[in-house]
Formats: C-alpha cells, sequence, structure tokens
C-alpha cells in the first residue's frame, strides 16, 4: 500500500498528471455551479420571465378594450393567448359582470377570493409586483395544493382583469433540469478527460523534451536539440534560446578543454624541464667529482713542480687533457639522453641501408678490432633498409659495437664479435644482433646495465671503462622508435640487439623478388 501511495505520489508531480488534473477540475466545478445556480436562480428567474409574460399580455388586452378593432375578435384572441400561454384568464366589469373567461372553476375561484382581494391582509412576501393598478402575487389553492401567479389588474375602461398561472411544474423542472445536468456532466467530464489528455499531452511533451535537453546539457552533452516547430510560440522560444545556449556552452567548454589541455601541456613541459634540469645537475655533479679532483690535484702537481723531469710533466698534462675531454663527453651525452628522454629532440629519419653503416662502424674501429686481436663476422641481410635518423642508429651501433670491444674474452682460442642482420617475420622488422664471446652478463644486471652510469665492471677501470651513458642512450632512442631492444646471454659470450623499421620500398621490392 505504501509503495502503491509512494508511486501515486510520484506521478501526480508529473506535470501532465497536474495538467490532466486541473483540467478535469475546472470542468467538475463548472458542472456543480450550473446545478447550484440552477437550484438557487432558476425559479426566480422564472418567476421574474412569467411576470414579463403576465404584464405584456395585461398590456395587449388592454389595447384590445382601449382600441377595439372590428377586425378583431377579442375572445377568440383571448382564448389563443391562454392556450398559447397555459393561462386562466378572467375579465369582469365594475359591476362584477362576467365579460369573459377561459375555465369556470378560476371564476368561481377568484369569486371566493374577492373577500380577500378587496382587503389588506396579503402576505408581504407573497407580492411580485405592485405598480399603479397592476398587482402579480403568488397565490397557493387550499384543496388542490397548488401555486399559482395571479395577476389582479384594472383596465383603462375599468374591465377587471385576472390570469392566472400554475408554477407548481417548476420544482418540478428545476429536478429534471438537475438531473439533466449531471447526466450530462458526467459524460463532459469523460470527454473532457480525454480533450485534457490530449491537449496535456500536446503542451507537457516539448516542455519534457525541453527538461531532456537540460539534463543532458548538465551532464556535458550537448548532442540533443531541440525540435523547432512551425510555430511562434513561448515555448518554441525557449527551445530556440535553449538550442543556441547549448551551441555556445559546447563551444565554450571545448575552447576551455582546449585550453586547459594547452595549460596542461605546458605544465608537464615545465615540469619535465625542471625534471631534467635536476636530474642534469645530480647526475653531473656526482659524474664529475672524480674527474674534477684528477684533473685538480695533476695541476696542483705541475704547479707545484712535483716531478722536474719533461717526462712527467708531460704525463701529468696528458692526464689533465684526457679527463677534460672524458668531462667534455660526459655532458655532451648527458644533454643529448636527457632531450631523448623527455622528447625533445627531433629525428631526420629517411631511408638508409643498416648493414652499410655497420660496415662503416667496424672500419672506423679497425685499430681497437687489431690491438685486441678480435675477428669480427658480418651476416644477414645485403642490403637491409631501413627508415630511421641514420645518426642516432649509427650511436646504437657505435655503442653496442664499443661495449662488445671492451669486453670481448678469447673462448676455445678465438675472440671475435658476429653482427647479424635479419628480417624479424613475426613483426615484420630488421632486427641488428651484436654478439661477442667472453662471460656472461649475471641475471640480476640484465636490467640494470641500461641505467645511466651503471658499469657491470665493479672496478670501473678509468683507462678502459666508458662513460657509462652509452647503454642508456640506446635505450632512450629505442624507446622514442618505439621498437624493441635487450640483452640475451648465449653459450660462449653476450648478445645485443635491437629492431627498426623496415623501409616500404624495400619491402615491395622484397615481395616482388
Amino acid at each position: 500500500m505504501g509503495k502503491l501511495f509512494h508511486s501515486l505520489k510520484e506521478k501526480t508531480k508529473s506535470i501532465r498528471i497536474r495538467l490532466f488534473l486541473i483540467l478535469c477540475v475546472v470542468v467538475v466545478l463548472i458542472i456543480l455551479f450550473l446545478i447550484l445556480i440552477n437550484n438557487v436562480v432558476l425559479e426566480s428567474f422564472y418567476l421574474y420571465a412569467k411576470q414579463n409574460t403576465l404584464k405584456g399580455v395585461y398590456e395587449k388586452i388592454n389595447n384590445y378594450y382601449n382600441h377595439p378593432s372590428i377586425e378583431i375578435d377579442i375572445s377568440r384572441e383571448l382564448e389563443k393567448i391562454a392556450v398559447n400561454n397555459n393561462f386562466d384568464i378572467l375579465i369582469k366589469t365594475d359591476r362584477n359582470i362576467n365579460v369573459y373567461t377561459s375555465d369556470k372553476d378560476f371564476l368561481s375561484t377568484i369569486n371566493e377570493m374577492n373577500a380577500l382581494t378587496n382587503t389588506d391582509e396579503i402576505p408581504e412576501e407573497n407580492v411580485l409586483y405592485v405598480k399603479d393598478n397592476v398587482m402579480i402575487r403568488k397565490l397557493e389553492d387550499q384543496e388542490s395544493g397548488l401555486t399559482y401567479i395571479l395577476l389582479s389588474a384594472k383596465l383603462d375602461n375599468d374591465y377587471l382583469l385576472y390570469i392566472r398561472i400554475p408554477v407548481a411544474s417548476i420544482t418540478e423542472s428545476v429536478k429534471i433540469s438537475n438531473k439533466f445536468l449531471i447526466l450530462m456532466g458526467g459524460f463532459t467530464v469523460f470527454v473532457s478527460a480525454i480533450i485534457a489528455s490530449f491537449i496535456s499531452r500536446r503542451f507537457t511533451e516539448p516542455i519534457l523534451e525541453l527538461n531532456d535537453i537540460a539534463t543532458s546539457m548538465s551532464k556535458l552533452n550537448f548532442s540533443k536539440k531541440y525540435r523547432v516547430k512551425d510555430t511562434d510560440d513561448e515555448i518554441n522560444n525557449l527551445g530556440r534560446s535553449i538550442n543556441i545556449m547549448s551551441d555556445k556552452l559546447e563551444s565554450t567548454i571545448s575552447q576551455l578543454k582546449k585550453n586547459n589541455m594547452e595549460l596542461e601541456r605546458d605544465v608537464e613541459e615545465k615540469s619535465k624541464i625542471d625534471e631534467m634540469r635536476k636530474q642534469f645537475i645530480s647526475d653531473v655533479s656526482h659524474e664529475l667529482k672524480t674527474p674534477i679532483a684528477l684533473i685538480q690535484g695533476y695541476a696542483e702537481g705541475l704547479v707545484e713542480n712535483v716531478n722536474s723531469d719533461e717526462e712527467s710533466r708531460k704525463f701529468y698534462a696528458e692526464v689533465i687533457l684526457d679527463e677534460s675531454n672524458k668531462m667534455d663527453l660526459l655532458v655532451k651525452q648527458l644533454l643529448e639522453l636527457m632531450k631523448l628522454e623527455y622528447e625533445k629532440r627531433e629525428f631526420n629519419n629517411k631511408v638508409f641501408d643498416v648493414t652499410e653503416l655497420l660496415r662503416e662502424v667496424i672500419r672506423k674501429s679497425k685499430v681497437m678490432l687489431e690491438e685486441d686481436n678480435i675477428t669480427v663476422e658480418l651476416n644477414g641481410l645485403k642490403p637491409a633498409m631501413v627508415y630511421a635518423d641514420s645518426f642516432y642508429i649509427e650511436q646504437v651501433v657505435t655503442n653496442y659495437f664499443t661495449n662488445a670491444i671492451k669486453h670481448a674474452e678469447e673462448v676455445n682460442k678465438e675472440k671475435k664479435i658476429v653482427i647479424d642482420v635479419q628480417k624479424n617475420e613475426e613483426n615484420n622488422k630488421i632486427r641488428v644482433s651484436v654478439f661477442n664471446t667472453g662471460k656472461n652478463i649475471d641475471e640480476e644486471n640484465l636490467n640494470r646495465i641500461w641505467k645511466r652510469f651503471y658499469k657491470v665492471d665493479s672496478s670501473r677501470n678509468r683507462a678502459k671503462g666508458g662513460t657509462g651513458i652509452g647503454l642508456s642512450l640506446v635505450k632512450a632512442i629505442m624507446n622514442n622508435y618505439e621498437n624493441d631492444y635487450g640483452v640475451t646471454n648465449k653459450e660462449n659470450g653476450v648478445e645485443f640487439y635491437f629492431e627498426l623499421d623496415v623501409a616500404k620500398g624495400s619491402e615491395e621490392e622484397e615481395e616482388e623478388g
């Protein structure tokens, strides 16, 4: 029961239901008002109308006798008036001689009333009208129990005129009229309910549509628009205004989102720059301690002339120069790494042969290879056309190759480096791998070696070791290209690898071949 009441309560909140109920209530109130008016006013109005009728008949009869005409039969005219109006008419002379009567009973009634008529004992509430020689009053017949309206008047020729109208039927007429109003009221309420439902729907549908649009707008959904009709009414004007507001809000919010995104990018950019600056300062300050200390120590030795011989001074100067070069290289590599890691570097991509680039790196490293007695094998695709920035890919190859030279060791009386160039069929990439014979890298260090300044060699030999940034540069370059890279321990050594995008032209040529 509670749920039903709650449901009805919720429904009555609907503007459509409320409008429907209001229209129905208005119709019912109008019908009740008509019934009330019918009960209170109808009898009085009826009496008033009959009085006017009686006055009119009096004037007409008076004219008949004041201006007699041969063509008019007064008795016949009086009969017509009596029949048409349901009147009882009696005309007597001032000597009580009967001139005309429409009903003998009426004559006897008047004779019985003469005593009362000539006295002042008529109740005031029964008198309806008195003027000059005319008096209209209500009269109750004690024998029949009927009520009449009686006009008593004196004509200009001194005749006495009596006209009687029965009014008992008026009460019954009121009852019949009320029954008819109730019957018609029920039918009217039914028809009005249908019309009210239709009208309420016509009025509330656009309002509900506007409410739905407003609800969507509150959720920042501006896809819904009001369907403007041809009519130029208030709801259509409101719909147009809401459509305009929706468009302006959508435009404004879109602009705000765009400005917000730009602001977020600017904040993120500033944050990246600040982070890059802090990281750079931290890395430089950490890594420059040792070379600065060496330079300071050897410079003090030169100033104080610790070793006076020329060869020692030359050695001191060479150490200072070497450490200065290392510092310069370290700073440049750090700057480049920062730009790559924070996506501040634009690549100049083009199509080139990675196999030819590998040959060039091997040629440049010929002296180092001969000093360490290392043999190099280059296998795979010839040519291998890729699409990338050749400058940065050369850095990747150089870092892998110099790293292989530094860590290459003799295995089975052989110290060598194997470079392999193959196509990875799974992802349609060119895969370049650099293998060197030697010891495997501990499993715990396989992921650490890509961090800046991390060196597997715990002794950190400065003469043979690098800056510790090379593999970090490889990682940053490959991440920018979103290509795979990594390191794998093999049976007799270690293999580093990376992948590049195949140049589209070379891929089509390969398919044709």
